[in-house]
């Protein structure tokens, strides 16, 4: 099915790609798929991305690494297989591999088999980590890729919170929410952050970041009750391709990150993973309500997301009004260029430019 996305903006309407195209997520992206504690050294784990199987470790050394999760011999899937942290061993005839992908042996050949495990090599994947995070690269091109995002804080991490919750639905959809002004007094309605009664006009500044853009430093929202237990402090908030948002919050000398992450599982599912790092030592002891508040929120996009998700399969259009929409337009034009200059491989250019938007929430 072919259909396109009507965006009206304040004095203009053009047409956003047709459904089909917006669902598919860049390949040529760095994709958050674990929290690093959840990865020892000699462990496995089995995680999909883009539709893929992707069989993920952490070698005994604890270089990671990231091998397609099948077997060349006959598709058995390599993490069912055993590892001994420098190793797998494929589950149906114990073929080898080391975490280069390479075969490392056969133990079927006997004297006169022509074959050679060493030319047998499983696909490979770029892993890196980072702040906490492990990040996976999908597809070509590294180089020109949107990079890792730095969660830099002002001093060492003493508070430190990760959650994730898996969502049926497609990728842009999910990712238009880390963006979505409006839906935060209503789905995010709670006594605990932001009341829909107190809803008010907004005034925020914008600017282009080589692959996104920023919502500059203002004060936080007297309406939203999580900042209020710090004053008003200062936040600064990032959008990032492919889908990141990273909130920077200023309270004095001190600072908290507050980034949200969706990893594109396959075209109906979409993982969103939020992480939270402070150097406050007053945040340490309530790490706890900290978890259970993100994954709360996160909890409260995951029904509204699968619910819209449940609207767009029976008609995939959307109608994107007024300047609380013009995010999502921003986001659609600059996954459209990138992916365009990937395509004719180019060096990308974000073509927004500096914006006032007002909008009430």
């Amino acid at each position: 099915m072919t259909s396109s996305t009507m965006i009206a903006g304040a004095a203009h309407t053009a047409e956003a790609p047709a459904a089909s195209e917006f669902r598919e997520p860049p390949r040529e992206a760095w994709y958050c798929v674990k929290s690093t504690g959840s990865l020892a050294a000699g462990a496995m784990t089995s995680i999909t991305v883009l539709g893929e199987q992707v069989v993920l470790g952490r070698m005994k050394t604890g270089r990671l690494f990231a091998l397609r999760d099948r077997c060349p011999h006959r598709g058995a899937p390599l993490s069912q297989g055993r590892f001994d942290g420098e190793a797998i061993t494929c589950p149906f005839h114990g073929w080898r591999f080391g975490g280069d992908g390479r075969c490392q042996a056969m133990p079927t050949l006997v004297d006169g088999d022509v074959a050679d495990p060493g030319q047998v090599k499983v696909g490979e994947f770029p892993v890196c980590e980072s702040d906490g995070i492990i990040w996976l690269y999908m597809g070509t091109g590294l180089a020109a890729a949107p990079p890792v995002p730095a969660l830099t804080l002002a001093g060492p991490a003493l508070c430190r919170v990760a959650v994730s919750v898996l969502v049926e639905a497609s990728y842009d959809l999910c990712v238009l929410s880390l963006i979505d002004p409006g839906h935060v007094g209503y789905v995010h309605n709670s006594w605990w952050w932001r009341p829909t009664a107190t809803a008010r006009e907004k005034v925020k500044d914008f600017e282009p970041l080589p692959f996104g853009f920023r919502m500059r430093a203002h004060q936080a929202s007297t309406n939203s009750r999580g900042y209020r237990l710090f004053g008003r402090p200062q936040t600064e908030v990032d959008f990032l391709l492919p889908g990141q948002r990273i909130e920077r919050i200023r309270i004095g000398e001190r600072s908290i990150i507050n980034a949200t992450f969706a990893t594109p599982i396959d075209a109906r599912r979409t993982l969103f993973t939020n992480v939270l790092l402070a150097d406050l030592p007053q945040l340490m002891p309530l790490s706890p309500v900290i978890r259970w508040a993100a994954r709360a929120f996160l909890r409260q996009d995951q029904r509204i997301l699968e619910l819209a998700q449940q609207g767009l399969e029976r008609k995939p259009t959307m109608l994107l009004l007024g300047q609380a929409d013009r995010l999502a337009q921003w986001y659609f034009r600059l996954k459209r260029d990138y992916a365009a200059a990937r395509h004719e491989g180019k060096a990308f250019s974000n073509t927004l430019v500096p914006e006032r938007l007002r909008w009430r929430t």
